[in-house]
């Protein structure tokens, strides 16, 4: 059995026995935390910074009583949500370099979020029914318990010191799950089909990785002076992450197996600059950079990114999208192929068969589930012959990164830059006076607007609604996918150039990059976007160290159904930085894990739940690693 500290709310503790497991644990005392592994109090309150844990827990008591805990930001104080239980595991434990002998009872989310009324797993029952805490008299004493209801309303009553065997059950779909039978082997039968299920993708990932490695690749040379120059021309202080990050993908690119890295990260926090950086350091050695991107909006955007910040060096980049003519097109593969065009960015076009490089030596896809079918299929080819880096925007949640530590590539920045704002969030009913006093106070600070309207047949008509309400000089202009791509291409340069205050726009504005003077998104029909999508939008804005605002507008008068009334409370209580991870767990997608799992795999986590999901895989992965990366497959 492993050592663990678990706080719940309403337990008894004894304050310096807990304080004391922190040390035994081996967590330093602090006067204020500040990084993994430490600890402070003051009079009633505990800090702990667990490790492996995106942010620090504040323990609230009242005497020797838990009265709340609390996630928190580590550099203001400020309190961001609230939790039933935490599990501490030690610091030595936690560390995933260690070689810990891991099992589906290893807890991976060390958060109990459940409340009164959702669906839970049990380790060894299955799927049942959260009831709330209750005390049950034990050889004349009275200990806390879970109770969990199962099918026939039968209990099952679960002491609080194994409460690391129950965890929320989430899974990809959103109808309720079917209640288990206790006492039968139904639940044992069905995680076993999906242990083994679990195995062969485990299998598949390690065998794949082991291949890379008895594949010789290009191993490019260390950095060079110019390298250097090009990192100190980034005109932001980066974050540890986004520094430790760069350094795993140069590492890669030196080695001599190709490489094949994911780097997930939310909504602008850094992951074009690691990007830019690799390509930089390809084109040092003559290879070639191909930079796929899934609209021809976000190859423009990066275009102009690549080309501002490396004006100063010799390095020439193309754009291929259907925004250029067949003539541009033609002199650009042509390019390609004579080896003369060093870095191309581009939609799946560079994926056409008409395209031959000289020396290609880097592939970076941004958003690769984003691809069709045949587009994948070309980029599995290229895996193996030529270094691969994905981005992803959809930060995948802790758990399943942990589980993949050892069988996948991963890097992931989840610190947000420095002196980035929340962005404040609202939901407001449509009222034409609010948005003209919205979108006024944002240009009268000279920034621009985003205005979001999903449907193409009447955004002319949402905008001169809009428009009508406004000062004759302000500027404005509609945007959607179904222009001519030279119109759409002219107004979206207008917009970056700071030649239009207000773009009436659908959602292709979704997967761009920085315009650090749009800081007010206006989003029509908010109640009609998923969960995750409000959060990408709403991650256009707010990029650098201005106050941000996202309005949701919903219609006026008019009820929500159920699913969008949380759709609309979760993305007002997840306006924090980095809170994309519990935006993915909450929107029950969960796209990251999606990407990288597969349609068959998703059966298998409706069937025992994300987490257990993620504990069995972390479990098979650290059992065939031994044999696979050893070469014996």
């Amino acid at each position: 059995m492993f050592q663990s500290l678990k706080l719940y709310i309403g337990a008894t503790i004894d304050l310096e026995q807990v304080l004391g497991r922190l040390i035994d644990f081996g967590y330093k005392r602090q006067e204020a935390v500040s990084e993994e592994g430490e600890f402070s109090r003051r009079g009633g309150i505990i800090d702990i910074f667990p490790f492996a844990f995106e942010l620090p827990v504040r323990i609230e008591l009242d005497s020797d009583k838990v009265r709340a805990i609390k996630s928190f930001n580590p550099s203001t104080g400020d309190p961001l949500w609230e939790h039933q239980m935490v599990i501490i595991l030690p610091v030595t434990k936690a560390h995933p370099s260690k070689a810990v002998a891991f099992s589906e009872e290893f807890p991976l989310k060390n958060f109990l979020d459940i409340q009164i009324g959702d669906y839970v797993v049990h380790t060894h029952y299955g799927i049942g029914k959260f009831l709330g805490l209750d005390k049950i008299k034990i050889k004349d004493k009275y200990k806390d318990h879970l109770v969990i209801e199962y099918d026939r309303q039968e209990k099952l009553y679960v002491p609080v010191d194994q409460m690391h065997l129950v965890q929320k059950y989430i899974a990809f779909q959103v109808r309720k799950p079917k209640l288990y039978r206790l006492g039968t082997e139904e639940w044992q039968r069905n995680k076993e089909r999906v242990r083994k299920g679990i195995q062969k993708l485990a299998w598949d990932l390690l065998s794949l990785q082991a291949m890379r490695m008895s594949v010789p690749g290009f191993k490019f040379s260390p950095d060079t002076e110019w390298q250097r120059q090009f990192e100190a021309g980034f005109p932001y202080k980066e974050t540890p992450d986004q520094a430790r990050a760069a350094a795993e993908v140069k590492q890669d690119m030196e080695s001599t197996r190709p490489m094949d890295r994911l780097l997930c990260g939310d909504v602008g926090y850094g992951k074009t600059e690691v990007a830019m950086r690799a390509a930089f350091k390809a084109v040092m050695d003559n290879r070639q950079v191909a930079f796929l991107v899934p609209t021809t909006i976000l190859a423009e955007q990066h275009y102009q990114n690549f080309s501002l910040r490396l004006k100063e060096f010799p390095v020439n980049i193309a754009m291929l999208s259907r925004f250029k003519s067949g003539r541009e097109q033609k002199d650009i593969i042509q390019g390609l192929a004579a080896g003369s065009v060093d870095i191309v960015i581009g939609t799946h076009r560079l994926l056409s068969d008409d395209i031959k490089f000289k020396n290609l030596g880097l592939v970076i896809i941004d958003e690769e589930q984003r691809f069709g079918v045949k587009a994948k299929e070309k980029l599995k080819s290229l895996r193996l012959a030529c270094d691969i880096l994905t981005l992803t925007a959809t930060p995948i949640p802790r758990t399943l990164y942990m589980s993949l530590m050892g069988a996948k590539d991963l890097s992931a920045i989840n610190t947000p830059p420095e002196n980035r704002l929340p962005i404040k969030t609202v939901v407001v009913e449509y009222d034409l006076d609010l948005i003209r006093q919205v979108i006024l106070r944002e240009l009268a600070r000279r920034g621009q607007v985003y205005f979001v309207h999903n449907h193409v047949q009447d955004i002319e008509r949402i905008k001169q609604r809009v428009t009508s309400v406004l000062p004759v000089q302000v500027r404005s202009a509609a945007a959607h996918g179904q222009m001519p791509p030279k119109f759409l291409e002219k107004i979206m340069l207008d917009f970056l150039m700071a030649q239009i205050d207000v773009l009436f726009c659908t959602q292709i504005v979704e997967s761009g990059i920085d315009i650090p003077n749009v800081n007010t998104i206006i989003i029509n029909n908010a109640h009609a976007f998923g969960l995750a999508d409000l959060h990408q939008l709403r991650g256009r804005v707010g990029r650098f160290n201005r106050p941000a605002f996202a309005y949701l507008i919903v219609p006026s008068g008019q009820a929500l159904d159920a699913e969008a009334r949380k759709r609309m409370e979760a993305i007002q209580k997840y306006a924090h930085l980095g809170a994309g991870f519990q935006i993915a767990m909450e929107d029950l997608e969960i796209r990251g894990a999606g990407n990288l799992l597969g349609a068959q795999q998703h059966g298998f986590v409706a069937v025992v739940g994300f987490d257990l999901y993620c504990r069995l895989l972390r479990e098979a992965v650290g059992s065939l690693r031994k044999v696979v990366i050893n070469g014996k497959i």
